[in-house]
């Protein structure tokens, strides 16, 4: 299943967007739960149009710089419903790299798994620092309330699952910190 195919359904339906536009939202907004490239967004777009679910309009900008703006079709508008609508499994496994470092921790010696932690704490506090952050953008944006109807909703719902992801995360790892700590004793 290609779901790159409906996170781009969903930007384009929430209102025309640039392909840069499209990225910047994969770097912004939602990059707290979904990755994709520029090298992987650009294709994607070139296959919704062939397949009818998105069209787009050229603008020009200054003198001849050309800006493809994508809108989603009718037709794409009921392959995105479709998606949304129908339920889905729980994958199997989530990949973390880190995980599996942990896994193997005996593999290492306890300096070198207290500095992987130490890092790993360093890096998931920044980016729980950073959520927070977009959280107040988010609420403070003027036209910000918690209706289920609100075009903010969806973005507050994934934004407190990646505040809790990251909280979870830093106080397992202080926590695994701390065992560490005690083991030297």
């Amino acid at each position: 299943m290609r779901i790159l195919k409906y996170a781009i359904l969903g930007l384009v339906d929430k209102g025309n967007l640039s392909g840069y536009d499209i990225t910047n939202c994969f770097q912004e907004e939602i990059g707290h739960f979904w990755s994709a490239t520029h090298s992987q967004i650009y294709p994607e777009l070139k296959k919704l149009t062939q397949e009818g679910f998105i069209q787009f309009e050229t603008l020009i900008q200054g003198v001849k710089l050309e800006k493809k703006m994508y809108s989603i079709t009718t037709l794409g508008r009921r392959e995105l419903h479709q998606w949304l609508v129908h339920s889905m499994i729980i994958p199997q496994t989530l990949k973390d790299a880190f995980m599996l470092k942990a896994y193997f921790f005996s593999a290492m010696d306890l300096d070198e798994a207290e500095q992987q932690f130490s890092d790993q704490l360093k890096m998931r506090s920044e980016k729980l620092a950073y959520l927070n952050e977009r959280m107040n953008v988010l609420q403070n944006n003027d036209d910000f309330n918690l209706s289920p109807k609100s075009q903010h909703f969806g973005n507050y719902l994934v934004l407190t699952r990646a505040i809790e992801r990251e909280q979870g995360y830093t106080s397992w790892l202080k926590n695994s910190l701390a065992l560490m700590e005690q083991g030297k004793e």
